[in-house]
């Protein structure tokens, strides 16, 4: 504050401004003939300032202050409140141009200076959606800051030019009034050159730190992608004067005053995309394959235009301190998946089930169902945030049909049980593969083509290698990688048809009844089969020589789906009337009991009615009656 007071006083008794090299005043310079808001008065410094006569609030001040009251700042994850600036302090000196209340001239000692022109961005009576400043003294600490501004009310600026003001933070804390252009590409009045987020982070941590159980978000920041892209910013993507990713830092996606999105203060688009949540909005700005980067990111907001996981619903929005475990299943944001802060280019893949860069500091939940405290280690803890124990689970029929399986009663939706240890089979995401030596499994996975070996088998696979882009360019697209959506059911990213039977009662209708037969040709293409999918990491050959089982052959050529026996995930422990072997549990839609009972033996032989056929206890087959 005596900075600013020396500065003020220099100015003001002495009548410079106008000599000043290049008019470091700027905008604020209401005497230039060149300004868009600009007054009679030939004097700069007396729009604001008086050398006597003043007001008794604030360095000499001149103009009018606004008594306003203003909508504040406020968050879930705030640990510091916000008050109304008080009259007369650092920031209502600023508030009172712009708020908007009070327009520029109607000083106190010199009464009314004519003043044309329209001043833009103004305030209002709307705070909430600028950086909070006035806080509630004394400040509190939170993990995401320098522990200096509570300790000694200092930032980490080793310059000393971002301060707090007596103690608060305020305008002049980042903003210098009487300079436009400390940093010349982003002519702000800021207090200094923000190239790299400098400003935010004299003040916002990026060091691992626990506060109030609270780790800090921001722990990864200095090597995510956003803090070290040299993706070139095209101009016209209006996001201002810097040049690549990492220069933006923080305001690619955040912007200190009037934000689109208050709860973060986020930088959404005008007008926003239309069916997209509030929260997801920042990221369209450079992930919607536009030419907003010199050289475009693929397009992921156009797989969610496909069969792609749902955006948050009305009433269940995304909240920075939300529950780990969710609910409903109408609430995928970019952030439920992604950490902004901490996220990673994935520039190679690796073996499985280690998170991906991309999806580096994100929360989820353990293979036994237990919460895991701090970020993630794989891939399928994140998704258990929805698909495990979460309530209110939804099945949603826009994403294909979904069999019910027989021998588990429990929540279908939920992958807890069907994935952990204690199953009684199960594809290798949770666990090791209990063994690998399955006749029909290939060496490597096949790419999209189905003519190139791509990651090796290995003991553990991921979500994403049957959930995933179509086009993902890990197997050989040019699309994003990941489950953003996908032209194919349950946005798996190869075709899988299920059978199912015609809806009723027997014998025209109804499980057990004949099946509606999938076209069988091509059936061993790896591209068009109807079950694509499985050929990425089984060779469809060897399972039709009936290795494994004598009547492989004979119901796929009838075009009775793997999914009419074989569950994609798991057989859970406790499941009732099936061995568990080799994901054998029979889609109950289809096919009903034998005399009562369905079941399936370590001998290989099904007891059920299924196509109008009885399979009997004996191991034959008749037609049902």
């Amino acid at each position: 504050m005596k900075r600013l007071l020396t500065t003020c006083l220099s100015l003001a008794l002495c009548g410079v401004a106008a000599a000043q090299s290049g008019d470091v005043l700027g905008v604020h310079d209401l005497s230039s003939s060149t300004a868009n808001v600009k007054g009679a008065n030939s004097a700069a410094c007396l729009y604001c300032h008086a050398p006597h006569s003043g007001i008794s609030k604030g360095p000499l001040w001149s103009q009018t202050l606004s008594t306003q009251t203003y909508t504040l700042y406020t968050s879930d994850t705030l640990s510091n409140t916000t008050v109304q600036p008080a009259l007369g302090a650092a920031s209502s000196l600023c508030l009172s141009c712009h708020d908007g209340t009070i327009a520029p001239g109607q000083t106190v000692p010199y009464g009314t200076i004519t003043v044309t022109g329209t001043m833009t961005n103004l305030f209002n009576s709307k705070l909430n959606t600028s950086h909070p400043f006035s806080l509630k003294l004394p400040l509190q600490d939170s993990a995401d800051l320098v522990p200096s501004l509570v300790a000694s009310q200092t930032t980490a600026d080793t310059t000393k030019k971002v301060n707090l003001i007596n103690g608060n933070v305020e305008c002049t804390s980042c903003h210098e009034p009487h300079n436009q252009r400390i940093d010349p590409r982003s002519p702000y009045f800021l207090v200094m050159d923000n190239a790299k987020s400098t400003i935010c982070l004299a003040c916002h941590q990026t060091s691992p730190r626990t506060v109030n159980s609270s780790q800090n978000p921001l722990a990864l920041w200095t090597t995510s992608v956003h803090a070290t892209s040299g993706a070139q910013v095209a101009v016209s993507s209006g996001l201002g004067g810097y040049n690549t990713v990492a220069e933006f830092g923080c305001s690619t996606c955040h912007v200190g005053h009037n934000a689109g999105n208050a709860a973060g203060l986020l930088r959404n688009p005008v007008p926003p995309a239309a069916n997209v949540d509030t929260t997801s909005q920042s990221c369209i700005t450079c992930h919607n394959g536009s030419n907003n980067l010199l050289q475009p990111l693929t397009d992921v907001f156009g797989e969610f235009q496909k069969r792609g996981h749902p955006y948050t619903s009305t009433g269940n929005a995304h909240l920075a301190s939300e529950p780990v475990v969710l609910v409903l299943n109408r609430h995928t944001t970019c952030v439920d998946c992604h950490e902004a802060h901490s996220s990673a280019p994935t520039t190679t893949f690796g073996p499985a089930p280690a998170i991906r860069p991309s999806q580096n500091g994100t929360t989820g939940v353990a293979a036994d169902g237990t919460l895991i405290s701090g970020a993630v280690a794989n891939q399928y803890e994140n998704c258990y945030r929805c698909h495990g124990s979460g309530s209110g689970q939804q099945v949603l029929s826009s994403y294909g049909y979904l069999p019910t399986r027989g021998a588990y009663a429990g929540d279908p939706l939920n992958l807890i049980p069907q994935f952990n240890t204690s199953a009684l089979s199960a594809h290798p995401v949770a666990r090791d593969a209990l063994g690998s030596n399955q006749p029909s499994l290939l060496s490597a996975m096949w790419d999209l083509t189905g003519k190139t070996p791509l990651r090796p088998m290995g003991t553990r696979i991921f979500c994403t290698d049957c959930h995933n882009s179509d086009d993902n360019r890990e197997f050989g697209g040019t699309g994003p990688n990941g489950p953003h959506g996908s032209k194919n059911d349950h946005i798996l990213e190869r075709q899988y048809l299920a059978s199912q039977v015609n809806p009723g009662v027997w014998p025209t209708g109804g499980p057990g009844t004949l099946i509606n037969n999938l076209a069988p040709t091509p059936l061993l293409d790896p591209v068009a089969s109807p079950y694509a999918l499985c050929a990425k990491c089984h060779n469809l050959s060897n399972i039709m020589t009936n290795v494994t089982f004598p009547q492989h052959s004979r119901h796929l050529n009838a075009g009775i789906s793997c999914s009419v026996c074989h569950t994609a995930h798991g057989v859970p422990s406790g499941s009732t009337g099936v061995t568990g072997q080799h994901l054998v549990n029979f889609d109950v839609n289809v096919v009903t009991g034998y005399k009562g009972t369905i079941s399936y033996s370590a001998t290989g032989t099904c007891v059920l009615t299924c196509h109008m056929m009885d399979h009997n206890p004996n191991g034959t087959v008749s037609p049902a009656h």
